[in-house]
């Protein structure tokens, strides 16, 4: 008898009524109508059922803290930098803590299973990495947490920044990160990308950079990046997060660095949500958008993935953690409105942020994990549209979160009932 037997569902590739056959954690049969004894059986009512939402791009040391010690005014990227390091000496393991296992609750609520945190290890003490690390052992059965070790200050420009970092890996952190447009010249930055890609490689860990998240179109240490994940034979586990002075790049320059990118198989994370709201604030008119440009990174055959970044935070006053706003966002930002495009946003935070955090048995497929959503929408477009409720979320099998089907119920002059905001 199987554990778990889902029917009636529509998949994101648009076969319908399909059912998922589930044992022992794991997905075993994928058929059309499979008739099978299971001591659970769900009708999906052809409702769409989607792998879970990752989100590849996150700092969650920071999350829920807004106001603390004070609101962004200028909402800049830079305010936000100084607003955190105001905020640094009065944090405490058990808030910090507190606060990421009630973000881990949202997220899980909605169907977000998968997170890569960037986690600051400017600091000597290691304060928000020790904390990080017991959320990340706390969730551990429910939720997949990977850190990167993040020196916010620079890893140069501030003193110790790179024995910090190395402490940070030395206590379990998986990702190594680095900030090179913070350092205080691009040289300096330059440095820095060639100092933490040999120091991933000769750890044989992945590297995920905040790279270029500035509106100068000189800022360029994504080629830097791409440079050394080629040199040093890091080909696949490599990512550059924002990426958003390419948008201001002159494109003879851009035609010569995505192929740059590409040839190196590093991957890009855009944050279409922090993007749009942190870039441009020193143009008057036109307005930068200021998110990468995403379109032709894909068009190139780069992995290309939407991460959340913040919520209430020193950087973002919003966001619940829903990775179908953030589809949304980048869907809308870099006009990706055709049916091709508008499925290519929705991988953006499913299968495409899956693989750039490396993350195995991920996917609809027989002997992937169970980890699934089943979402009140009949497509991915539709989903993104509705910001579709999450009708169950399952983690290897197991139920996690199930909320009731999303109606509203019309008192008009002359007429009475439901409507349904679905299209039929």
């Amino acid at each position: 008898m199987l554990d778990l037997l889902i029917h009636n569902a529509t998949l994101p590739d648009g076969r319908e009524n399909m059912s998922v056959a589930v044992q022992d954690g794991r997905i075993v049969d994928i058929q059309s109508q499979l008739v099978a004894e299971a001591a659970d059986r769900v009708d999906a009512g052809g409702m769409l059922l989607s792998p879970p939402f990752c989100d590849p791009h996150f700092h969650m040391d920071a999350t829920l803290s807004y106001g603390l010690p004070r609101v962004n005014q200028s909402g800049t990227l830079l305010e936000g930098i100084a607003l955190w390091g105001e905020l640094k000496p009065h944090l405490t393991e058990e808030a910090l803590v507190s606060r990421a296992l009630q973000y881990c609750d949202w997220a899980v609520a909605k169907g977000l299973l998968a997170i890569r945190s960037h986690v600051d290890t400017s600091d000597p003490s290691l304060l928000p990495v020790r904390a990080m690390l017991e959320v990340k052992r706390r969730v551990a059965p429910y939720l997949d947490l990977q850190l990167v070790a993040f020196p916010q200050d620079g890893v140069l420009r501030a003193p110790g920044g790179l024995d910090n970092l190395t402490q940070a890996l030395d206590l379990g952190v998986d990702v190594v990160g680095g900030i090179p447009h913070f350092e205080r010249t691009m040289a300096e930055g330059a440095q820095s990308v060639r100092l933490l890609c040999e120091l991933a490689a000769e750890r044989g860990l992945p590297v995920d950079m905040h790279c270029d998240e500035s509106d100068d179109p000189l800022s360029r240490h994504i080629e830097t990046l791409a440079f050394e994940a080629r040199r040093l034979g890091m080909q696949g586990r490599v990512n550059g997060s924002h990426l958003t002075s390419m948008h201001s790049m002159d494109n003879y320059y851009v035609s010569k660095l995505i192929p740059l990118i590409a040839e190196a198989q590093v991957s890009a994370v855009a944050n279409p949500l922090i993007n749009i709201t942190l870039q441009g604030r020193h143009d008057s008119y036109p307005k930068r958008r200021g998110m990468t440009r995403v379109p032709e990174l894909m068009a190139a055959g780069i992995t290309v993935a939407f991460g959340h970044d913040c919520v209430m935070d020193p950087w973002y006053s919003m966001g619940s953690g829903d990775m179908l706003e953030v589809a949304s966002m980048g869907m809308h930002v870099a006009q990706m409105t055709s049916q091709a495009g508008m499925l290519a946003c929705f991988e953006a935070v499913t299968t495409q942020a899956a693989k750039v955090m490396q993350l195995d048995g991920y996917g609809l497929r027989r002997g992937a994990r169970a980890s699934m959503v089943l979402l009140q929408a009949r497509n991915p477009v539709e989903a993104m549209r509705l910001r579709a409720t999450r009708l169950k979320v399952w983690k290897d099998g197991q139920l996690l979160a199930e909320s009731a089907p999303s109606s509203t119920l019309l008192h008009l002059p002359g007429r009475s009932g439901t409507t349904s905001f679905m299209r039929d």
